[in-house]
């Protein structure tokens, strides 16, 4: 196996030092990886080989012994990890009104959703009761679609977490913010330092602390790097702990639910499982076991990815379909649907996309998904995920121009499965399927009939110890998906032209965070100051010519509600940016182009004819 632990090459180096000029001031999570420069012109197999790159980064060694950027190897990370996971331990041993809650936004917040259900259900194998608890900025209707503005909300969050932790008098809280930046996620780690004889205060997330967001939240004293000092002032005392390896920046500037969403799951997972482990079958949680649990994730990756052909063909295939104005749906089985839920629920704010044009659906909807808030499917239409909704809303107009994904496991009833792929086979023949199967336990030989041989099928060893480690199979087998499903959703999206160069440039603006990284896309790209592309973003948000003086001092948080009802806004203030054409005239130019960084080279080769 290739040691990934290692220096990486010149060029790895720079993409996680930030030592290549403008880019050091940027945190982390919001660089250009010079990996992916040119993601944007790839092919199905170069853009799978690029996010193979860059997700490697995740397991990549110390760069340097006395860096600043530690990795998930270091040691102050593992130690870090070890003194949590005994953390964790003792509640298992005595959870007498004792509470272990995973927090965060958007991707995080699935994240903390997953694994709360993950590790109740083996404390239920246990017979023990629940000890873990969720919460996600936004409530449950932000699993399946994007909430941003409570992200922006320190006092929300703070509110939110008091009312989950009533009549507890033990607390682990995970915050999770894979850019140490979430004002919602802020607020709770606030209050917890301000209560610290019920919590104990762990922050997640992939900068350095000197790199945690510094701006004003509005209507709250503190900023994210103040609280994130207060942590740090407390690290030799144990009463707070701060998880934060540098795991480089994302193949698409910025995307957090890539890189930061499988670090996320690997770091707590690790220290979760140790926990667990401790607690039911008395394993010791020592430097060593933390290292072979995170060398076994190391091991998913490359599994996964050995497959690259297999998945690049997937890639293709749902790309074309995008490109056709056709759609993409996900039919899952399990925790893997809930992935292909989550995958789907992403590419919203992720690419402005439309979101019927990648949608998940899951055997059994919510009565398998264990939320807090149960069907939400009165809602709305983006809210109705069983695979009898697909069946019944989603079927009768299936057409070639869709590509239909099964994601199943050889534990997962393969007759439910037949049975709606014969359904679907008679709508498109764009049917792919990915399955997890381990030794000793394989598909039927029909599986390949049913599928013409369109199949992603990777193969486990299958754990030898005790009933914990065979969820970690399943954990397992949860990452792999999420690379891959990550892979066919951004492939998919960079086909169809919504990436320019390795920037998710037609996001939406939607909260502070969004707003933020819209301006500095602009600055990047024109060489406009912050004030001259504020202005040009409001001009494309507002979509006028020239602001008044409401628009230009409103505050922020007016501009984020405004945007949830406009489209292409980044686009479009690029191309005033760089042309110095009218708002009008760079909408009309980029509905003619549906690749980004065409319709910006087109619309300077117009102005300079």
């Amino acid at each position: 196996m290739h040691n990934a632990r290692t220096a990486g090459t010149t060029q790895q180096k720079q993409s996680c030092t930030g030592m290549g000029g403008y880019e050091s001031p940027l945190p982390v999570t919001e660089q250009s990886n010079p990996l992916s420069g040119d993601i944007d012109r790839a092919g199905p197999g170069q853009i799978v080989r690029v996010l193979q790159e860059c997700d490697a980064e995740v397991f990549q060694g110390d760069l340097e012994p006395d860096s600043q950027y530690k990795r998930l190897y270091s040691e102050s990370v593992v130690q870090n990890l070890k003194k949590v996971a005994e953390r964790v331990n003792a509640i298992l041993k005595d959870p007498e009104d004792c509470l272990i809650v995973l927090s965060g936004c958007g991707t995080s917040g699935r994240i903390a959703f997953l694994l709360s259900n993950t590790f109740n259900r083996i404390l239920a194998s246990h017979q023990q009761r629940p000890v873990y608890s969720y919460i996600i900025a936004g409530g449950d209707r932000a699993l399946l679609t994007s909430q941003e503005a409570p992200e922006d909300s320190p006092s929300l969050g703070a509110q939110v977490l008091k009312e989950t932790c009533v009549g507890k008098k033990n607390v682990l809280f995970i915050g999770i913010t894979c850019g140490l930046s979430a004002p919602f996620v802020a607020g709770q780690l606030d209050f917890c330092l301000n209560n610290l004889d019920t919590f104990t205060p762990v922050l997640v997330g992939f900068n350095p602390a000197h790199m945690a967001r510094n701006e004003p939240t509005h209507g709250w004293p503190h900023t994210f790097r103040q609280v994130t000092e207060r942590m740090l002032d407390m690290l030799g005392t144990q009463r707070a702990f701060i998880l934060n390896p540098v795991v480089g920046p994302e193949a698409i500037s910025g995307s957090s639910r890539m890189k930061g969403g499988t670090a996320t799951k690997v770091l707590l997972e690790s220290l979760l499982l140790l926990g667990h482990r401790a607690a039911h079958t008395h394993r010791e949680i020592n430097h060593q076991a933390i290292l072979d649990c995170i060398r076994d994730y190391e091991r998913v990756h490359e599994i996964t990815y050995s497959r690259i052909e297999d998945l690049a063909g997937v890639v293709g295939k749902a790309g074309m379909s995008l490109q056709k104005q056709g759609h993409v749906y996900y039919l899952g089985w399990r925790t893997l649907g809930v992935m292909g839920i989550i995958d789907a629920s992403e590419c919203v704010p992720t690419f402005g996309a439309d979101p019927w044009d990648i949608r998940g659906f899951m055997d059994g909807g919510f009565s398998e998904m264990n939320n807090k808030d149960g069907n939400l499917s009165s809602l709305g239409p983006e809210f109705s995920i069983d695979h009898k909704d697909f069946v019944n809303n989603i079927l009768p107009s299936l057409g070639e121009n869709d590509t239909v994904i099964f994601i199943f496991t050889v534990d997962d009833d393969f007759g439910d499965v037949e049975k709606l792929a014969d359904q679907v086979k008679l709508k498109t023949s764009n049917v792919q399927a990915i399955c997890h199967e381990h030794r000793g336990h394989s598909f039927p030989t029909k599986v390949n009939d049913i599928f013409l041989s369109n199949i992603l099928k990777i193969n486990w060893i299958p754990p030898a110890g005790d009933a914990d480690d065979s969820f970690f199979m399943r954990l397992q087998w949860e990452l792999s998906t999420k690379w891959i499903l990550n892979a066919i959703s951004t492939g998919a999206h960079i086909l169809k032209g919504k990436v320019y160069k390795n920037y998710m440039i037609d996001l939406k603006v939607t909260n502070s965070k969004l707003y933020r990284r819209a301006i500095g896309i602009l600055q990047r790209f024109s060489g406009c100051s912050w004030m001259q592309g504020e202005r040009a973003l409001l001009k494309a948000l507002y979509r006028v010519e020239e602001l008044s003086e409401e628009m230009a001092t409103a505050d922020v948080s007016r501009h984020t509600r405004a945007a949830n009802m406009s489209d292409r806004v980044v686009p479009t203030a690029l191309v005033v940016l760089q042309t110095g054409c009218s708002v009008s005239q760079a909408q009309a130019q980029l509905s003619e182009c549906p690749v980004i960084r065409d319709a910006v080279e087109a619309c300077l080769t117009s102005v300079c004819h």
